[in-house]
């Protein structure tokens, strides 16, 4: 299986912080989220893995280089400043991600998750994790049902930024600037999207303050 990390993003709400840095270099207990989410790849059998970049690319193929030290073949989706958001820069990548199923991590998340063990049905499309609603959220985003995602009125859970897709899920997608969500929750009517729920350490590292609540060592068991 190949992977994709979702790395193209300004993160202007962790600024000054990625004034700099990429937001995918910022690092949490030590660690850069990407090289995280790479490590995890490796132990979870992955060894393809594509990234997209944007802003400061530069400085995240400059650490990464070709993925040897992680184990890994790192390819880059170079975006430039023309970020595609997350549908048209998956679209645009789909060249380097071949013709089977693949998994999706946006590079902001924080979490404990392993590789999920996933088998996608013959009707469907795709996989998402869900987790629970953060506090700093009003709402959620899908429920999940026997196995099936659903749109909701009041969604119960949040989706995690962790995903499988099948290549064929953006065929009739067209390249451009172009938000993946109206293509999940046309999935989830049309019952062709599959998830799960993961209760795990998970964060989406989308501010300094949440960036400090990861860094806070935990306590021991």
């Amino acid at each position: 299986m190949r992977a994709m990390v979702l790395a193209a993003g300004r993160g202007v709400r962790l600024r000054p912080l990625t004034d700099s840095t990429p937001k995918a270099l910022i690092e949490v207990q030590g660690q850069s989220l990407l090289e995280r989410h790479l490590r995890v790849m490796h132990d979870g059998g992955i060894r393809d893995v594509v990234i997209n970049l944007g802003w400061l690319g530069k400085a995240i193929r400059d650490r990464i280089g070709n993925g040897d030290a992680y184990g890994l073949s790192v390819h880059y989706s170079d975006e430039g400043e023309n970020v595609l958001e997350t549908g048209g820069g998956i679209f645009r990548a789909l060249p380097l991600l071949g013709d089977e199923p693949f998994l999706v991590v946006n590079a902001d998340v924080f979490t404990d998750m392993p590789i999920p063990d996933i088998a996608l049905s013959a009707d469907s499309v795709g996989h998402l994790v869900l987790v629970d609603i953060p506090a700093y959220r009003r709402h959620g985003d899908f429920d999940l049902v026997d196995g099936k995602v659903k749109n909701a009125e009041k969604p119960l859970l949040t989706f995690s930024g962790v995903a499988f897709y099948r290549p064929e899920f953006f065929s009739d997608a067209e390249p451009g600037r172009f938000s993946i969500v109206p293509m999940l929750q046309q999935a989830a009517d049309a019952g062709r999207l599959q998830g799960s729920y993961y209760d795990g350490i998970w964060a989406d590292v989308g501010t300094p303050e949440r960036l400090s609540l990861c860094n806070i060592e935990r306590e021991p068991e």
